[in-house]
């Protein structure tokens, strides 16, 4: 993560003390999207082929044939979801525990992180486990509820599934 300081700004020295401020309602608003991603890809079952995460939107795109794909029915499935609530929990599993199961791996082009001998994963008992180094809502029903905004075919292996919280904030 790379952060710019200020315009105007003196210069800082390696070792100099410094306090950093994190813009609560933009990091809440990323963390509720993200979380809400993982939820997309349990109503949606396809490999997923890429993402994107900003303060007002977020998309996964799945290969997946683009008429499986109705915008109605994932918002209900999805909102179900998070109606019905769960807690989320981050759980450790060795890179050998995961090459035993790879089925927990939904990315097709981004593999998680090896090498540290763990892999950190996102649980969402009953409902999602997949490696994630990624910023989680602590309960799903914090998400609120989301809005399908648009399903657009990105080639021929990628359907893009763009969604908003429908929530306040």
């Amino acid at each position: 993560m790379l952060h710019v300081p200020a315009p105007g700004s003196p210069v800082l020295q390696p070792g100099e003390t410094v306090t950093l401020e994190i813009d609560w309602p933009r990091r809440y608003r990323l963390m509720r999207l993200h979380t809400a991603l993982h939820l997309l890809s349990c109503v949606i079952t396809a490999p997923v082929t890429g993402g994107n995460i900003a303060p007002d939107k977020a998309r996964l795109d799945f290969d997946i044939d683009f008429s499986q794909l109705h915008a109605e029915r994932i918002e209900r499935e999805t909102n179900a979801l998070i109606a019905a609530g769960a807690a989320t929990e981050t759980v450790w599993i060795s890179d050998a525990e995961l090459d035993a199961q790879p089925e927990l791996v939904k990315t097709m082009s981004v593999q998680p992180p090896r090498g540290a001998g763990r892999v950190r994963l996102l649980r969402i008992p009953g409902i999602d486990l997949q490696p994630c180094g990624g910023t989680h809502v602590a309960e799903i029903a914090e998400i609120e509820g989301i809005r399908v905004l648009k399903l657009r075919s990105e080639g021929k292996r990628n359907k893009r599934v763009e969604i908003a919280l429908s929530g306040s904030g």
